[in-house]
């Protein structure tokens, strides 16, 4: 797997929250945002909106704000999401199951037209409209569609079986929610997305912010 290091990080994983505050206020017919509006809503200084957006090349008028058409625009084209890309999924599980029943991934660029599975009881069936194919013609189908995005759903134990298999086929980017480290090739990236890992920050952050509690609560005198 290529080693790409990608510059601002934390700046391109807020990019979506952005987007979505944005096209809520285009639909509510908002013309102009200010930063302290959308400093409220991230939660975030002022400093760092300001930051976070320059990224995306627009600059906001002094005293006035972004232009919030214009702001959409830029943030959807720095992101390459002006035309969504098609990919297919393989693991039609529960968690397959919710990630083709979600509607806003094509608000965000994705577009997933096919899905996978080995389990003949799931080949044939129809999961929120799409038709889910036996994993044996994956490389077929991936021709066939002319995809280059995989997204892996399958249990951590088949994970790198079905890597290998979307590699072979052609496949160039994978979006791996099996919790285990894949290996491919320099030209393919994959971007895992390790559910646990965000249960596990929200657990130590309700740790500390009960011990917090607890040191600042003042004693109950008799």
């Amino acid at each position: 797997m290529a080693n790409i290091k990608v510059q601002k990080m934390p700046t391109i994983r807020r990019l979506p929250t952005y987007l979505y505050k944005l096209s809520e206020m285009h639909k509510a017919g908002v013309g102009i945002v200010a930063t302290p509006e959308l400093a409220r809503y991230m939660n975030l200084a002022e400093i760092v909106i300001r930051k976070d957006l320059a990224i995306t090349g627009v600059s906001g008028q002094p005293g006035v704000g972004y232009k919030v058409c214009e702001l959409i625009d830029a943030i959807r084209r720095f992101l390459q999401w002006e035309n969504p890309a098609s990919a297919i999924l393989v693991g039609a599980g529960s968690l397959g199951h919710a990630l083709l029943g979600y509607d806003g991934f094509e608000d965000y660029g994705l577009k997933i037209i096919a899905a996978f599975d080995a389990d003949p009881d799931k080949i044939g069936t129809l999961v929120h409209g799409r038709e889910v194919f036996d994993i044996a013609l994956l490389a077929e189908k991936v021709r066939e569609l002319k995809v280059e995005l995989g997204i892996i759903c399958v249990p951590a134990t088949y994970a790198q079986e079905v890597a290998d298999a979307m590699v072979a086929a052609g496949i160039r980017g994978i979006w791996n929610f099996a919790n285990v480290s894949l290996k491919t090739p320099d030209h393919v990236v994959v971007q895992r997305e390790v559910i646990a890992g965000g249960f596990a920050v929200l657990s130590v952050k309700l740790r500390q912010s009960m011990e917090n509690s607890d040191r600042t609560e003042p004693e109950l005198k008799d």
